[in-house]
């Protein structure tokens, strides 16, 4: 498989404060990874420094070949890459159906309103409910939802599951799953390993940082006690 995403060295600091250490890992076209690790390792700050939204970076990432360590936000974006961050970021005073309209498209591909509707119809019913109205789960729902809209074709969904009913969860995964049935390549963040556990291709563990593990699918059952050690679960 081609790679979508190629990681190397990549450093990345908050002000004064270095919180990637040489963050080196890769992503497959059509693909599904998980970065796994305690709060703190450095698995959202991964996400934000792909987006280029810390504070500073360095290193290689390449995004279908294209390097992109130099680029802005706005021109990562366009390489069809879209980021869920955890707190999802959805306008109050906007209706669902707004919310959902505002990202503008970047890329062909996307999927349309009523694509997105056939795949979260909860949002179908609640379109013109106003954001502070839909549930925790309605707002993971559109905050994803938003994205796919954008003809994004490499999502990074930071920590979607988290907090929400066991319902909810289930549906998540379903999209997950459904997502990845339609070519779609997909780096998560979660802390809740039973949910990543069966979608994943492959998990990597990060600590301080760093990728300190990686193992797929096919070896998880033997690396249960390590993941224990590594993460308390």
């Amino acid at each position: 498989m081609a790679r979508f995403l190629e990681v190397a060295d990549l450093q990345g600091w908050y002000g004064e404060s270095h919180v990637l250490h040489g963050m080196n890992f890769h992503v497959d076209e059509g693909e599904v990874v998980t970065l796994l690790g305690r709060n703190g390792a450095g698995r959202t700050s991964t996400m934000r420094a792909i987006m280029g939204l810390i504070g500073s970076r360095k290193g290689s990432i390449r995004v279908q070949g294209r390097e992109t360590i130099g680029l802005a936000t706005h021109r990562i974006a366009r390489l069809g890459l879209g980021y869920c961050p955890e707190e999802r970021g959805i306008f109050a005073s906007l209706s669902a159906e707004e919310n959902l309209l505002l990202p503008p498209v970047l890329a062909p591909g996307g999927m349309s309103v009523e694509q997105i509707y056939a795949m979260f119809p909860n949002l179908r019913e609640r379109a013109a409910s106003p954001g502070t109205r839909l549930s925790g789960g309605e707002q993971q729902m559109l905050a994803v939802a938003r994205i796919l809209r954008t003809g994004a074709r490499l999502l990074l969904l930071d920590e979607i599951s988290e907090g929400l009913a066991p319902v909810i969860v289930q549906k998540l995964a379903e999209m997950v799953t459904a997502l990845r049935g339609q070519g779609y390549t997909i780096l998560m963040v979660e802390q809740n390993f039973r949910f990543a556990a069966p979608l994943a291709d492959r998990f990597l563990v990060v600590e301080h940082g760093q990728v300190i593990q990686q193992f797929t699918q096919a070896e998880l059952p033997s690396r249960m006690d390590k993941l224990h050690e590594y993460l308390g679960v």
